[in-house]
């Protein structure tokens, strides 16, 4: 069954990003992070990641050497 949630570190090896990365980009609205309800950790939404995996991989910048790969968990 594929998780709906994600953790910040499992967001952070997908993007290639630094957990620190993540909570800026939080602060800022680029992603945003949702908050477990028994210990207030981020966490982050599957289609959010989509989104901006889709966002990333369209930008004309980007080096086309990068790669994203969405982790399926078992």
């Amino acid at each position: 069954m594929e998780q709906k949630y994600l953790t910040i570190k499992q967001v952070a090896t997908m993007l290639s990003v630094s957990t620190l990365t993540l909570r800026n980009w939080d602060k800022r609205g680029r992603l945003v992070a949702h908050r477990h309800p028994m210990n207030n950790y981020r966490v982050y939404r599957r289609e959010d990641i989509e989104k901006v995996v889709k966002q990333i991989e369209d930008d004309p910048r980007r080096p086309k050497k990068l790669k994203i790969n969405l982790i399926e968990e078992a």
